[in-house]
């Protein structure tokens, strides 16, 4: 996987951690630079921030990763009631049938993690996941969110009338702060090529952002993630 990252050149990573953590990132970089970070010591020493962020930029001899990202919480059982909470719940079960499988396998050594990242970055899955978190929700209304769903969130009082589009703002708040914080990497950087490593739930709100932004151009990362394999393959695999 990082040999066919590698190919896109980047002059920096942008990775999943908050602009605060950025001292300790340097730090620990610096030790792995120098072969003294041992990797299994660390908390999260298995996290992409590391496989992935350090280890590509040792290698093509970039500076520390940067952190971009801007904590919050919000689940999806958190949108819960309101006319029209079947379309939600509906996509939401298209997208775990869709999801589930693939970690299965891979859990289970019956997919290589090369191939589940592949296919996790496939257009079709990215789409998927970015309907049911930015689009299908707007259709729920007259609700309320869930007594115990996780949110860490505040935007103020709660319109019950358009529970679903509130829920939506819950996750594009974040995003749009992370939209920015790789903005201000970039510019301060002047990188031309930006590598950003995230979780998909983020991928489809950030491509849309900087798409519609005229100075920046989306490579999507099925570009250089290439797989023979298909979604439809493993779906029955996945659930034996």
């Amino acid at each position: 996987m990082r040999a066919q990252l590698a190919q896109f050149r980047p002059d920096i990573i942008l990775i999943e951690a908050e602009p605060k953590e950025q001292g300790q990132l340097d730090s620990l970089y610096s030790l792995y630079q120098k072969g003294l970070l041992q990797l299994a010591r660390l908390p999260t020493g298995r996290s992409e921030r590391y496989q992935v962020g350090f280890a590509l930029a040792k290698q093509l001899q970039l500076p520390s990763p940067k952190a971009v990202d801007y904590y919050a919480a919000t689940s999806q059982s958190l949108l819960s009631t309101g006319t029209n909470i079947e379309a939600y719940t509906q996509d939401l079960k298209l997208l775990q049938a869709t999801a589930r499988p693939l970690r299965t396998l891979v859990q289970h050594d019956s997919l290589s993690l090369y191939d589940y990242l592949a296919l996790a970055n496939q257009p079709a899955m990215i789409a998927l996941l970015h309907r049911v978190q930015f689009n299908t929700p707007a259709l729920v209304m007259n609700g309320t969110f869930a007594a115990d769903g996780t949110n860490t969130v505040e935007l103020g009082k709660v319109d019950t009338e358009y529970i679903g589009a509130h829920f939506i703002t819950l996750f594009y708040n974040r995003n749009l702060k992370i939209y920015s914080n790789m903005l201000r990497a970039q510019q301060q950087s002047q990188a031309k090529r930006v590598l950003a490593v995230f979780g998909l739930a983020h991928v489809g709100v950030l491509e849309e952002l900087f798409a519609a932004n005229p100075a920046y151009q989306v490579v999507h990362a099925a570009t250089y993630l290439k797989t023979k394999t298909k979604l439809s393959q493993l779906h029955k695999a996945g659930r034996k």
